[in-house]
Order: C-alpha cells, then sequence, then structure tokens
C-alpha cells in the first residue's frame, strides 16, 4: 500500500494471523499491508469484526495465547516487533508506542489515584526519579491535555472523573514518555458529541506540535475526516481501499467503502451519494475470491471466485476490486427522513411529564444538599410518536428515562400514562402498566444473561406478561426473531456468540414482544459502527409502523435522531433548553447549546470552522440552583441575568419552544449553523487530499 513519500516510521508488510478456536486455526487478518510516515495519522476504518483492532494491537506486540502468526512483519524504525521478547516489547511500550484505548474506565486502575498512574509510567521508564518529580511531571502531563486544577484532578481516583476527563488522564498516561507512534483504538467511542470534539482537537493539536504519529481505529468516518491524513478501509481481516482522506470522501472507488460512507447519518437535508449497505458481514458465509460479494450490488459471477488485491486506481489511492473501473459514481439518493406528524393528535397524550424532578445527594455525606439530576422537566409523547431526547452525558437524559420506567422514585413532579398516574417505582405499578413501558438498554452485554440462550431471554417476558407455553411459546419466539430480522436457529445461541448488532436486535426483540405501547431506547446505537446503525434504524422505523410503537428515543448524535424522530426535546443538565418537531430545530434560530451540539457533529457542516467548546462540564448544580444552567459554558451570553434568573420559553413558532434571555432575533443573527451548508470568511475548507480539523 502507497503512503506518504519520505521515511517509514512503521511498516506492516504482508500480515496474516489466526487464532486457534476448537484446535482450528480460524484466520482473521490476509495478507494486511500499511506504512505509516513520522508526523502521519493513518486512519483505519471499517464494521465491526473486520480486524482492525486486532491489527492495531500488532503494532504493540501483543498477541494472546491462541494467536498464530502465519506471515508477515511489522516493523517500528526497522524493527520487527514480532521477532521481539518480552522485555524488549515492556521497553518499547509506553516509551516509543503508546495506546489509547476504547475504554479508559477499564484501562484505569479503580484503586489507584490518577496522578499516581501516570508517575508509574514514567518511573518505570526512568523518565522521572523518585521524590515529587513523577507526580510533577504527571501534573504538567493532565494541564498539557486540558484537564482543570491538574493537581486536584491527580489526587483523583478514576470512578471520580467524568468520561471525558478519564480519556483525558488515558492520553496524558499515553504522552508520558513522549512515543513516536500512537495507536488510538476507538477513543471516543460512547462520548457525546461535545465531548468527542473536545478529544479530537486535542488530538490534532498533539499531532501538530509534537510531530507525533498515529494510528487511528474507529469505525467513525465523519472523525476521520477531521484528523486523518490518510484513511484504510477493511473487511472481514483484508485492506479494500486506502487513500488521501479527502479523496477517500469525494472519490470512494470500492462499493463497500461506497456503502459506508452512505450509511453515515446525514445531519443536513437532501440527498446522501449510493446506497447504504445491506446485510451484515457473516464471516462463515465468505466465498473465496471478494469477501464482499454476498453484499455487493456491482458484484458478478467471477467476483465469487476471484481474490482482489490493491491496484493503483490514482496516485496514492489503492483499491482491491475488479470492477472499480466500470463504477460511475455514487448516484444521489433521496435521504430517508421521518415525515412530520400530521397535525391532529388525540386530546389526551400517551405520556406526559408534568414538572419532573430527580434528585441525588451529593456523594460523601448524608448533610450534603441534595443535587438536581432532572429539574422541571415538563413533555408529552403522543401515541406512535417518537420523541427524541438529545444532551450531552450527564445532561439527565437516562435519568428521566429510568424515572418514567419506574426505576427511579421522581422527588417531585407526576408522570401520567393514558392521563392516568404512574406509581414513582416499577414494584409498585401493575403487571399491565411493566409490560406496556419497555426499555432498551444501550449496552446489550450488560442487559442480557450470558448463560441464557437467545430463545430462553425471549421466552421469560412471554412467560411473565402472557403465560405462555409450549407450541405457543415456540411459535411467538420465532416471530419475535423474524420481526428483528434473525433466524430461528437464533434461539440456540449465547450472547456472546452474536454480533454487537445481533444482540442489539435480540434486546429490541425482547422488549418488543411484550407488546408495548411506549419504547425507551437509551442510547441504542452509540457503541455501534455506521452500517449496523443504518440497519438498527430501519428496523426500529419498521417494528414503529407495524407495532404502532411510540418511542423515547435518547442520543446524543443529532444527525442519528433526525432519521427518526417526530419530535426533539434538547436537555443540559436536566433542564430542557428547546422542544420542537425535528426538522424545525434544525433552522435557526436555536438555543445555543442546541447550536453547540450541531456544530459539533462529525456529520455537520465541512465548510464551517466548528468552535469547540473548551474547558469540562460543570458539576451538577444544587436542587434550589438559579439562572440559566448552560449560563457557564454558554458564549451567547446576555449578561448578568443569565447568571441570576431562570430563562422564558420563547414561542419561536411552528410547535418550535426555546428557552433563553436571548431574543429570537439575537439567536438568529448569532447563529452560524443553517440548514442548507453555507460559506464563511475564512472557514476552514476540506483540502483535496485531507480534511482539515
Amino acid at each position: 500500500m502507497s503512503a506518504a513519500l519520505g521515511p517509514k516510521l512503521v511498516e506492516v508488510s504482508d500480515l496474516s494471523l489466526a487464532y486457534l478456536h476448537e484446535d482450528r486455526p480460524l484466520q482473521v487478518l490476509f495478507g494486511v499491508t500499511f506504512s505509516i510516515a513520522p508526523g502521519e495519522v493513518l486512519g483505519l476504518v471499517g464494521e465491526s469484526g473486520c480486524g482492525k483492532s486486532t491489527v492495531a494491537y500488532q503494532l504493540l506486540g501483543y498477541r494472546p495465547p491462541s494467536a498464530r502468526v502465519l506471515s508477515g512483519s511489522v516493523r517500528l524504525s526497522g524493527v520487527d516487533l514480532l521477532t521481539l521478547s518480552r522485555a524488549e516489547l515492556d521497553r518499547l511500550r509506553g516509551n516509543r508506542i503508546a495506546l489509547i484505548p476504547q475504554n479508559p474506565a477499564s484501562a484505569l486502575s479503580p484503586g489507584m489515584r490518577v496522578g499516581r498512574q501516570v508517575a508509574e509510567v514514567l518511573t518505570a521508564h526512568r523518565r522521572a526519579s523518585g521524590g515529587s518529580a513523577p507526580k510533577a511531571r504527571a501534573a504538567e502531563l493532565f494541564e498539557a491535555v486540558g484537564l482543570p486544577e491538574p493537581r486536584r484532578i491527580g489526587r483523583r481516583y478514576p470512578h471520580e472523573l467524568s468520561g471525558g476527563q478519564q480519556q483525558r488522564v488515558a492520553i496524558a498516561m499515553a504522552l508520558a514518555c513522549g512515543p513516536d507512534l500512537l495507536v488510538l483504538d476507538e477513543p471516543t467511542t460512547g462520548l457525546d458529541v461535545t465531548t468527542q470534539q473536545q478529544i479530537v482537537a486535542l488530538l490534532a493539536e498533539l499531532r501538530r506540535r509534537k510531530r507525533m504519529a498515529m494510528l487511528y481505529v474507529t469505525h467513525d468516518l465523519g472523525l476521520l475526516a477531521q484528523i486523518a491524513d490518510r484513511v484504510g478501509v477493511m473487511y472481514a481481516g483484508r485492506m479494500v481501499e486506502v487513500a488521501p482522506t479527502g479523496i477517500l470522501f469525494s472519490q470512494p472507488r470500492h462499493p463497500y467503502t461506497r456503502g459506508l460512507i452512505a450509511s453515515i447519518p446525514q445531519i443536513r437535508p437532501g440527498e446522501r451519494l449510493g446506497k447504504r449497505l445491506r446485510g451484515l458481514l457473516q464471516r462463515d458465509e465468505l466465498p473465496p475470491g471478494c469477501p464482499f460479494q454476498p453484499r455487493c450490488d456491482f458484484a458478478e459471477a467471477a467476483c465469487a471466485a476471484e481474490l482482489q488485491v490493491l491496484e493503483e486506481a490514482a496516485p496514492g489511492h489503492e483499491v482491491a476490486c475488479r470492477r472499480w473501473r466500470a463504477l460511475a459514481p455514487p448516484a444521489a439518493v433521496p435521504a430517508t427522513l421521518r415525515a412530520e406528524p400530521t397535525e391532529a393528535a388525540p386530546l389526551t397524550p400517551l405520556l406526559a411529564l408534568d414538572s419532573l424532578v430527580v434528585t441525588y445527594r451529593a456523594a460523601g455525606s448524608v448533610f450534603a444538599k441534595p443535587v438536581a439530576a432532572v429539574r422541571g422537566v415538563t413533555l408529552a409523547i403522543e401515541r406512535g410518536e417518537t420523541l427524541a431526547l438529545v444532551g450531552e452525558s450527564g445532561s439527565g437524559k437516562s435519568t428521566v428515562a429510568r424515572a418514567i420506567s419506574g426505576l427511579l422514585r421522581p422527588s417531585a413532579g407526576q408522570i401520567r400514562f393514558g392521563g392516568e398516574p404512574l406509581a414513582g417505582l416499577l414494584r409498585h405499578r401493575p403487571r399491565e402498566l411493566r409490560r406496556i413501558i419497555q426499555y432498551v438498554f444501550q449496552n446489550p452485554d450488560a442487559s442480557l444473561n450470558p448463560r441464557m440462550r437467545v430463545g430462553s431471554i425471549l421466552a421469560r417476558p412471554l412467560e411473565v406478561f402472557f403465560d405462555a407455553a409450549g407450541a405457543d411459546l415456540r411459535g411467538r419466539i420465532a416471530r419475535a426473531l423474524d420481526d428483528v430480522r434473525l433466524d430461528e436457529s437464533y434461539a440456540e445461541r449465547y450472547p456472546d456468540q452474536l454480533s454487537g448488532g445481533e444482540r442489539q436486535r435480540v434486546a429490541i426483540a425482547r422488549a418488543v414482544v411484550a407488546k408495548p405501547a411506549l419504547l425507551l431506547c437509551d442510547e441504542v446505537l452509540s457503541a455501534l459502527d455506521v452500517s449496523v446503525q443504518a440497519n438498527i434504524l430501519d428496523l426500529l422505523k419498521r417494528l414503529r409502523a407495524e407495532h404502532h410503537l411510540s418511542m423515547l428515543f435518547i442520543s446524543h448524535d443529532l444527525a442519528v435522531v433526525r432519521e427518526i424522530a417526530d419530535r426533539i426535546a434538547v436537555l443540559f443538565r436536566g433542564e430542557l433548553c428547546q422542544v420542537g418537531p425535528s426538522r424545525v430545530v434544525f433552522q435557526a434560530p436555536m438555543h445555543p447549546y442546541t447550536h453547540a451540539l450541531l456544530m459539533a457533529a462529525p456529520s455537520g457542516p465541512a465548510a464551517i470552522a466548528r468552535p469547540v467548546e473548551a474547558g469540562e462540564p460543570g458539576p451538577l448544580r444544587p436542587a434550589s440552583g438559579q439562572g440559566c444552567p448552560y449560563a457557564g459554558r454558554c458564549a451567547w451570553q446576555a449578561g448578568a441575568i443569565c447568571e441570576r434568573e431562570p430563562p422564558p420559553w420563547l414561542e419561536a413558532g411552528n410547535g418550535n419552544r426555546i428557552r433563553c434571555h436571548l431574543s429570537l432575533s439575537e439567536l438568529e443573527a448569532r447563529a452560524l449553523w443553517r440548514a442548507e451548508p453555507r460559506q464563511v470568511e475564512g472557514a476552514i475548507r476540506p483540502a483535496e487530499g485531507r480534511a482539515t480539523p
């Protein structure tokens, strides 16, 4: 695979690797070849299971006992890492090569203060000796990655930090010894868009300042557009396309790359280029030729038999497809946005929240003042409607859903279902009400019992709510699996035998099999790659239509909710900022926080330089707190009134309500965002070869 001109820091050549599975080798990498120059960022993208993380860990010399290298080499500055001993690798790891993991919460030791953890890295590699020097250096690193009050942060344990702060600590730890290469394995997956943008901006700045090379592994093509020089696309263990980032987005050659790009959720109205990917990667059904042939709309009979290798389509642009010359540029396909609801609505909404308040005691003392996780939220969901609740981590979205489901008791306010008050806790609700409100959790790994087969998981609600048994039970399980497009054989599988998308389908089937009226979907797409996201979105839209479901769809991704939501409610620090029809919320004027979310979205306006909000979100306010919750981070403040008085609700028309001290005309004047792209003088534009962050 061609790379940038000049010396190479990393050279991976013909790497093939297998794992022993039931005493048989299962090959997962096939002849992977690429290089990375000093200071270059190479993005590695593909669906779950394509092998991108396996490749990344080979750069760290990590091979579990079951791994077998079948061929190839992995060289760092000419030294083959595959030939080094454990001791030699230990001297390299953290020193010349460092990892920033996907989940810092599991990578950081829960029983050690974070400052000491960073100091330990320095001591291990003799970059700081004894006494206070390692701790002082750790504080410097915390400051360098934008953590507030670095010495105070250093005295905290990981669980006392937010997700964004934990990831900054992990970055500080990786930077401790000034490595030549950073390996980033999905470092922003699961973070909200504003935190995500802060982390990407930080990485881009570190790259510019330190000329540090990076291998950035992700399923999020939108993020790579902001930081990567080149992108390699992987499918089923093979590299199928590589190109400069800007070229890959504007001129994708491989049908799989086209499908990935078309699967990116669109935050703007209009058309997408090309058709979304169909189906899922099934490694046990791959043909001897092109692995993508079973899912390819352009395949010929010869594709299934003839294995394709990378060939040069243009300078620096390689593709593994026998038909790339014959493919026309991707055709524009109308984006499938949610139709606007009709004006006529029932007099009584299905669900109504009236001044909902949920408070917690601050950790550390029973005498501490309660803090409001949710404060005065008033919302309604109509029958058959999808209401999206959006906001960053810690905004109270999941707390609202848990209060509706009865997992949390509201501190004040009322929840009504079909006009009747709901008991605060689930155990106080009758069985019928427990049935018609169902919850789909963010992480199916945690919500599905690993010791139960899929059939037993689906049987449980059928037995509890419908007393189903025997042939009736088996028939309902089969229909439930068919509903989410899984065949009957899945009933005999365990959750760990399924892909992430398949597990989420089972979680959805378990909820829908109870025949609910209201489905609470809590970040159900946040950890899935874009093609699986698109599949799950299509599934939810179909189930909503077939079963006439109402949904509360919780997400931090406005591009995703645009495709499914009738209305959007924006939440910040437990308080509503804006509520309106989906189409209208994306028009100016808008609340400053909604504007920040839109500007931070990776699939947002590439032609506009996105301002990324600096600093960490503030703590939850006391339950008696006054003023606007967003005042501490708002760049559009109206003055002292923002800190002193709660903002009023403004009627912006078409059902759009905004809570702000600024007038609608002032909000309109300050907004950079427009539903249709516009050029802004001095804005950063994507380069031909690489998109500038």
